[in-house]
């Protein structure tokens, strides 16, 4: 038995949404992350650390004498926490500042292809290495060699913005960094480096508030005239929409304040004086904000108020 043609047209898969009507059900919506990368931000990115990985691979091969490769794996926006708790147990962070950029950057590799990076600049052969702390003449050596590295930085991100990164700390455990809240959105950029015949994950995260404005800024929409045209005609439908929209507007005297027993004393009859000024206009409202000011009166058998300029306004010279 085969299916008609408006069978298999309306057949799609669940949770895929229809161009032409509302998908088969909800969106899952993180409130963690209101605010997402989009394509555009992501691509603007990975452009800036493919350089940045091009130029690390070249000075890692320069500097410690061995075929070194540094590639882009993924960009990612992660919460702090979940950034933190996938990182290794001993592994090597550097805090970065990237002045005047706000916030703090954190750069990460594991400890082990650091001790191999360190053995290369002290003239051995690289291969495994013990995790261990660094000595006091390895981490010289280290900063050295990261401030290197920050440098490439710099130049990935020089067509974004101009960047002075600055090496602050160094830690090996995760859990006692104080960089960020634990719900801090972060953009997350892993790394695949190769030096010598050693192989590890490197990562680099950045505070999303920190990186967000700069990726607004490079943002060039240029629209066609048929979508401006459109733009234009959705304005002027809103703004028509809106202005004959119905309101309800209420004319009111000052507010008195009573106590509670007077108020479950009242009874009909009872005369309750507001206080009012008879010089001063009443005050007219909508959803409790006063707008204007006005003075009772009548229009023929209704009710009605003359709108008056404020106090203010006649106070005025």
């Amino acid at each position: 038995m085969t299916k008609s043609p408006s069978a298999v047209s309306t057949a799609r898969s669940p949770g895929r949404m229809s161009r032409r009507g509302g998908g088969s059900g909800p969106a899952p919506y993180d409130f963690r992350r209101p605010i997402k990368l989009s394509r555009d931000h992501v691509r603007t990115l990975q452009i800036a650390f493919e350089t940045y990985a091009r130029s690390c691979g070249t000075l890692l091969t320069t500097r410690l004498r061995v075929v070194s490769n540094v590639t882009l794996g993924s960009i990612e926006q992660q919460n702090y926490d979940e950034y933190v708790a996938s990182l290794a147990n001993p592994t090597v962070i550097a805090m970065v500042a990237l002045d005047p950029l706000p916030g703090t950057v954190l750069m990460e590799m594991s400890s082990s292809m650091v001790m191999t990076a360190i053995d290369h600049m002290l003239g051995g052969p690289g291969g495994p290495q013990p995790e261990r702390p660094l000595t006091e003449v390895e981490m010289p050596l280290l900063r050295g060699l990261l401030d290197r590295i920050l440098g490439e930085l710099k130049y990935g991100f020089e067509s974004l913005v101009p960047i002075e990164p600055k090496l602050r700390e160094i830690e090996y455990n995760a859990q006692f960094l104080r960089a960020h809240a634990p719900g801090d959105a972060v953009v997350v950029a892993s790394f695949d480096m190769k030096i010598g015949t050693e192989e590890c994950l490197a990562s680099i995260c950045l505070p999303f508030n920190t990186i967000l404005p700069v990726l607004e800024k490079q943002e060039t929409v240029e629209l066609t005239p048929a979508e401006r045209m459109m733009r234009e005609s959705s304005h002027r439908k809103i703004t028509a929409g809106l202005s004959a929209a119905p309101i309800d507007v209420a004319v009111r005297f000052h507010p008195i304040r009573m106590r509670t027993d007077d108020i479950v004393d009242l009874r009909p009859g009872d005369v309750l004086p507001l206080g009012h000024p008879t010089s001063r206009p009443l005050e007219v409202t909508v959803n409790e904000t006063v707008f204007a000011h006005a003075v009772p009166g009548n229009q023929g058998a209704r009710l009605a108020c003359l709108v008056v300029p404020s106090p203010k306004e006649e106070g005025r010279p």
